[in-house]
């Protein structure tokens, strides 16, 4: 099976002893470039599109919430407290985190993809949002995250391969979930080019994103 390895785009873990907070926050994102122009939308690392404090969430579970609008005003009308907006792939999107999504002014509500896995995340939360696009064998380099990580695709189809065994997901519209820890790769399969968003709930205090050497993937993804 080939692969292609996409290496660099994510940031290596930052000293807590040498650092304060504040810097690590500004620094520590989970890939090591900002989107700009057509970063995203042509195969190549992902990029990231918007990085937001959330504060203390809600009890009860978590979801990503997932809406498309017409234009970037009408989303930004509706996009509440801690919502996001995103112009991506030819289309203008809203995320947000929180309870199960509601109908939004001027927009069509997508997904609400979760429960996202919160065993042992708790007290204030940052969320990063990342795009990209892959070609079928393209990959991730393996990494961990301290936080859940969520995808939602426009397009194509993916594997997730973690220590406890692969997930794969086909099609527009499809997600996958992974909790706080354990080493991943994520690679796109199938025969259509993958197109889609991560988002990664994080302590404001700790790097979203750290490589990692310490595990090898099996090959467990398929290739179509």
């Amino acid at each position: 099976m080939r692969r292609t390895s996409l290496s660099t785009i994510f940031l290596g873990f930052m000293a807590l002893a040498t650092v304060s907070a504040a810097p690590l926050v500004a620094n520590a994102q989970a890939t090591s470039r900002l989107c700009a122009g057509e970063a995203g939308e042509v195969p190549g690392p992902a990029c990231l599109v918007a990085h937001v404090e959330l504060g203390t969430p809600p009890p009860g579970p978590l979801y990503w919430n997932i809406y498309d609008f017409p234009d970037a005003p009408a989303a930004t009308r509706a996009k509440g407290a801690h919502g996001t907006v995103v112009q991506a792939f030819g289309r203008v999107f809203l995320f947000d985190v929180g309870a199960k999504g509601s109908a939004r002014a001027g927009g069509r509500h997508l997904s609400d993809v979760g429960p996202l896995p919160m065993a042992g995340v708790s007290g204030p939360l940052s969320v990063a949002y990342l795009k990209s696009t892959f070609t079928p064998g393209m990959t991730a380099p393996v990494h961990i995250h301290s936080g859940p990580e969520a995808f939602y695709a426009i397009s194509g189809a993916s594997c997730l391969e973690t220590p406890d065994g692969a997930q794969v997901a086909r099609g527009a519209g499809h997600a996958l979930m992974i909790r706080q820890g354990p080493p991943m790769l994520l690679m796109a399969i199938g025969g259509e080019t993958r197109q889609g968003f991560a988002m990664i709930l994080h302590d404001p205090a700790a790097p979203p994103t750290t490589l990692t050497s310490d595990w090898t993937p099996k090959g467990l993804c398929p290739s179509r």
